[in-house]
């Protein structure tokens, strides 16, 4: 039995974004902010009677729903961080949040589009001088939150070693949510000023569709992402490369390899090795040191069966 301490062979699995606390206020203040646009047009419109207040002030509920997941999955993350059910840690929560969020996304361009070919089939009156004062007040919120949550759409820099960067898809869906409002609100002000000066009404709900398919892809986009580091797709070949490279040497075979991210700019490996001439695991995880983003490595070394068995 090993009786000395074994400290410096164990770690945490503590696997945040290296801006993770940064990305959450953000995302709280952009909550904030969005939430009291919210009240204050649903407030304003129930008392002055105004639709397209009230129609925008509701349309905000989703979008502060939204936001409100991914603050959440920060704070989750962040408290949860040491807590030893998660195996890997909770650095996946924001992409599952990020998955919810893209969800959402393309149910509100869903509700885009057949409210357009609604209008478009059955034309109503607008309030033009009302709607597009809206629209650019909600313009506003919007390029402010946007540059709250922006980041180079929250890139996390990771391996140097491989250039590849990692994106915290949480942050990306708030970003997305907010430059999809933005998006419906420049649409809507260009269509409702060639509606009120030309009469087409048909300008407004075409325009609708248009945005509508905008924010799908962008929902597409993001369910792709999101998705695919939630399934533990190895999506950095690049690193694979790296990690090939750097162990197949001295006629040493990789067999097996699963290269997956346990989190924003973290990617955790499992290695095993097939050599003539095996060393201690540890030799080989330190062929792999420099490269930051990997951040947890298992590696299983065996012995080439010609070698082992005398009789061949």
């Amino acid at each position: 039995m090993h009786s000395h301490s074994i400290d410096q062979w164990t770690h945490d699995h503590v696997f945040l974004g290296s801006r993770h606390y940064k990305h959450e206020r953000r995302a709280w203040f952009v909550v904030g902010l969005t939430t009291v646009k919210m009240v204050g047009e649903i407030a304003v419109g129930w008392l002055s009677g105004s639709m397209a207040l009230l129609a925008d002030g509701w349309h905000m509920a989703t979008h502060a729903a939204a936001l409100g997941i991914a603050a959440l999955a920060y704070l989750f993350a962040r408290r949860q961080s040491g807590n030893s059910r998660f195996t890997f840690g909770t650095g996946k929560f924001g992409d599952l949040a990020a998955f919810a969020s893209a969800i959402i996304l393309a149910m509100i361009s869903v509700q885009i589009a057949y409210e357009s070919l609604a209008r478009l089939a059955h034309p109503v009156p607008i309030a033009y001088g009302e709607a597009i004062a809206v629209a650019v007040l909600g313009l506003g919120v919007n390029l402010v939150s946007a540059w709250l949550l922006r980041d180079d759409h929250s890139h996390d820099h990771g391996v140097h070693a491989t250039g590849h960067h990692h994106h915290d898809n949480n942050l990306r869906a708030a970003y997305v949510h907010v430059m999809a409002d933005a998006a419906t609100s420049v649409l809507a002000i260009a269509a409702l000023v060639v509606a009120m000066y030309s009469n087409w009404v048909w300008a407004d709900p075409a325009v609708g569709i248009i945005g509508s398919l905008v924010i799908a892809n962008w929902a597409v986009g993001l369910i792709r992402a999101s998705g695919a580091v939630l399934l533990d797709v190895n999506a950095d070949k690049n690193l694979e490369r790296v990690v090939r490279d750097r162990l197949e040497t001295e006629g040493d075979r990789i067999t097996d390899l699963h290269l997956w991210q346990v989190g924003p700019g973290h990617r955790a490996a499992v290695i095993s090795l097939i050599s003539d001439h095996p060393r201690p695991p540890a030799t080989y995880k330190r062929r792999l040191g420099g490269l930051r983003n990997l951040s947890h490595v298992t590696i299983e070394v065996e012995t080439c069966p010609h070698l082992a068995d005398p009789a061949r």
